[in-house]
């Protein structure tokens, strides 16, 4: 239980720095809600998700190829491999995107637009340098430093927006003669939210400059081809990932009918979608914590005999946690809302909101049984479930959208996660057995789908919710009573 402790508090800081950090960055939503135009507000939902895709390219698996090989031979350098790797495959790309930047902008329909993407191209490079030492602080169990770092760029990050969005145009509006025209474009609108990340970003190559300064830029054909063997696939699961998440929000656009919502333009119906599906990022938060301290985790418990039982003990805590979560977030939603969302309009889509956050509880559980076929070598299976999964999100979401709307999208994100969620389970109990509590797990994610129902179908009420989460409650008190005990006790 020592071990499962170390897990938690390890957890709790990644997920300090992960839910401080974006909802300190959640923050800006109000501002951008209440600045820019659904339309407006639409760009930015679009190219962030398509840098979402560019993202996954850019590392091309070799993150989780660094834990696994480091983690086994201590006779090579992996890290500067991997950084040497990323480093020229990413100036590479970023090039690329920067030269032709025009033609990119015409495609996606904003023609006057190029600098964003050679912002994004800029940001996308950064991003992808610094990948290696972020796993390398996690690998080595340095999770303050690591919090330290995200909390500084992401703080930075909501200074520049706040100074850019809000101050600057109250200064001049007061003042026109001020200093402030010297550095700031009325005209440049949202792409101050780009430019804003961009600068923040450069603070990490100033985090990492004792890192830089030791590495050797090295690179060997045989242990590469061995690392990329290992991380293909990887890369294959993070671009289904992606279109699980993402997909939505780059083709709602294209596939929703003109019309369909009267009033609104496709542009701004992705907009609100957009940023009702922020609501969505409380579950992301608990599931990416969970994920950076379990991964490093799991590699190292697998040498131990008892770890499949550490293994499902992990799993229902897990569900437990993000299911009490998902209850939480959905019955009290219309509550907060309100707070993120301010204008009316951006409210429309909340009924879209359960579904997402429902999917991000089944991505949180496939993250957890990916252990079985990471930890034996099998990743093209991983390769393989993710692929089914972005398939699966693809038809739902060309077959739902024009009949449903962004509905539609919400509940393909749904569906594919369970279908994955399934479809791991049954497989990694063939390569890697571990003794699930199948019973008490679904158990949890039932009780909690059904009080959001309840809550969903009948009158609003705010005495109503907290009795339908005290009713959850329950049951966890009840089973996982010896559970927590002996937890305590160790």
């Amino acid at each position: 239980m020592s071990i499962l402790r170390k897990l938690a508090s390890q957890t709790a800081i990644y997920g300090l720095s992960s839910v401080l950090g974006r909802m300190l960055n959640y923050l800006l939503v109000p501002l951008y809600t209440s600045v820019f135009i659904p339309a407006e507000y639409g760009i930015v939902t679009e190219l962030y998700a398509y840098v979402a895709f560019l993202n996954i390219l850019f590392i091309y698996g070799l993150e989780t190829a660094y834990f696994r090989f480091s983690s086994q031979e201590k006779g090579y350098n992996y890290f500067n491999l991997a950084f040497t790797s990323i480093l020229i495959s990413s100036l590479l790309f970023s090039g690329l995107i920067w030269i032709f930047s025009d033609a990119i902008a015409q495609t996606l329909q904003y023609p006057d637009k190029a600098h964003f993407i050679q912002w994004l191209a800029a940001i996308l490079a950064i991003d992808a340098m610094v990948a290696i030492p972020f796993a390398r602080l996690r690998q080595n169990g340095k999770a303050t430093r690591f919090a330290v770092f995200k909390l500084s760029n992401i703080g930075v990050n909501i200074l520049l927006n706040l100074f850019f969005i809000l101050l600057c145009p109250m200064i001049l509006e007061s003042n026109p003669n001020s200093f402030i025209r010297n550095v700031y474009n009325p005209g440049l609108g949202v792409g101050y939210v780009f430019l804003s990340n961009l600068i923040a970003n450069g603070l990490y190559l100033l985090f990492f400059i004792p890192d830089w300064l030791k590495v050797q830029i090295t690179f060997n054909p045989v242990e590469w081809k061995r690392m990329m063997k290992y991380a293909w696939p990887v890369l294959i699961i993070g671009f289904a990932g992606v279109t699980n998440e993402m997909l939505s929000r780059a083709i709602l656009k294209y596939r929703l009918p003109e019309g369909f919502y009267e009033g609104y333009t496709n542009l701004e119906i992705l907009g609100i979608f957009g940023a009702c599906y922020k609501l969505a990022v409380f579950m992301t938060l608990a599931v990416q914590a969970f994920r950076y301290a379990f991964e490093p985790f799991f590699f190292a418990q697998a040498k131990e005999k008892n770890s499949p039982q550490v293994f499902s003990q992990v799993m229902t805590w897990f569900v437990l946690f993000t299911s009490f979560s998902w209850l939480v977030l959905c019955v009290f939603m219309p509550y907060y809302a309100t707070i993120f969302l301010r204008q009316d309009s951006y409210l429309m889509a909340l009924d879209a909101v359960p579904w997402l956050l429902g999917g991000g509880l089944f991505l949180g559980v496939f993250y957890n049984l990916s252990l079985w076929y990471k930890l034996t070598d099998k990743t093209l299976y991983g390769a393989y479930i993710s692929l089914i999964g972005a398939f699966a999100t693809f038809v739902l979401n060309w077959s739902l959208i024009p009949v449903f709307g962004y509905m539609g999208s919400a509940v393909a994100t749904f569906g594919s996660y369970f279908l994955m969620v399934v479809i791991s389970y049954l497989w990694g109990m063939k390569h890697y057995p571990v003794p699930y509590q199948v019973i008490k797990v679904i158990s949890y994610v039932v009780l909690a789908g059904v009080g959001i129902a309840v809550d969903g179908l009948t009158e609003q009420s705010f005495l109503k919710s907290v009795l339908i989460v005290l009713i959850f409650l329950t049951l966890p008190i009840i089973l996982e009573r010896k559970a927590f005990q002996r937890l305590r006790a160790n």
